[in-house]
């Protein structure tokens, strides 16, 4: 199916801005090439870009996922985009900011009828088991000034011919929907607006309200995982999350143990 995909467009996105995201949103910067949007708005933290300020690429050239993988973005062929946020709080009060960050995009999806959407711990979009987004978080300050740039990358309509780089079972916006036109701005819009309502939420009451709604999203609950701990995997039962995020593993001997995100990469075992 060849889909017909409009260009970003920063005045129609703004417009298709919920209120309270409108008020929240400090800037929008959208172009044509970057090497990535995390990275851009990384280079302007030092330059006191305040919370709320968000940038757009049509395509990533060094696009990024977690533990240094690279994120597929052919031009216009998705949806990539980064959110900067500053928080009055330490790296600990953040516990959870990953899976919050899933939970916006997810409701997103939901919205334009994506309705078998869920969510791999800690930061994997997934539709029918396979990988329709990703999430990357990066950090850094110090406590009471601490900031976080939320990368969000989404398959919208990836050319076949390229997407066969991809190294895991993957799937697009417009094969889930069957569309032949998909307005970007429009999925921009509204998940610009999940997420500036999200982490404005999460910045008075973190994770523990969200930790319900994650639970509906929660594709690894009750599987069988390996976590592959820098040091050592270890294999057991998924049983959801606590209320910091942090995945609830029940080993062989019935205990169970929280493991927070970091360099933890999970595997669903075979």
């Amino acid at each position: 199916m060849d889909v017909m995909l409009e260009l970003l467009d920063r005045d129609c996105i703004v417009a298709g801005l919920t209120d309270a995201a409108r008020a929240g949103l400090s800037q929008l910067e959208v172009y044509p090439v970057l090497d990535s949007t995390n990275s851009y708005l990384l280079s302007k933290v030092h330059e006191d870009w305040p919370s709320g300020s968000v940038c757009l690429a049509e395509q990533q050239q060094a696009g990024r996922g977690r533990q240094g993988r690279s994120w597929l973005s052919p031009f216009a062929a998705g949806l990539a985009g980064s959110l900067l946020w500053r928080f009055p709080v330490s790296a600990a009060a953040l516990s959870g900011l990953s899976l919050a960050t899933g939970i916006a995009v997810a409701r997103t999806l939901r919205q334009i009828g994506v309705t078998e959407v869920g969510l791999k711990w800690p930061n994997d979009v997934w539709w029918r088991g396979r990988k329709l987004g990703g999430i990357l978080l990066e950090s850094g300050g110090k406590a009471g000034a601490f900031y976080v740039v939320a990368g969000v990358g989404l398959n919208v309509a990836l050319p076949k011919s390229q997407a066969i780089a991809i190294d895991q079972p993957w799937v697009d916006l417009a094969e889930i929907l069957g569309v032949d036109r998909l307005s970007r701005n429009s999925l921009a819009a509204l998940l610009i607006s999940e997420l500036i309502e999200t982490f404005a939420r999460f910045q008075h009451s973190g994770f523990t309200d969200l930790a319900a709604e994650w639970a509906c999203f929660d594709r690894v609950a009750g599987q069988p995982v390996r976590l592959n701990l820098p040091n050592t995997p270890v294999i057991g039962t998924a049983r959801g999350v606590d209320a910091t995020g942090a995945l609830l593993l029940e080993t062989a001997d019935g205990r169970i143990t929280p493991y927070i995100g970091g360099e933890i990469s999970l595997r669903i075992a075979r």
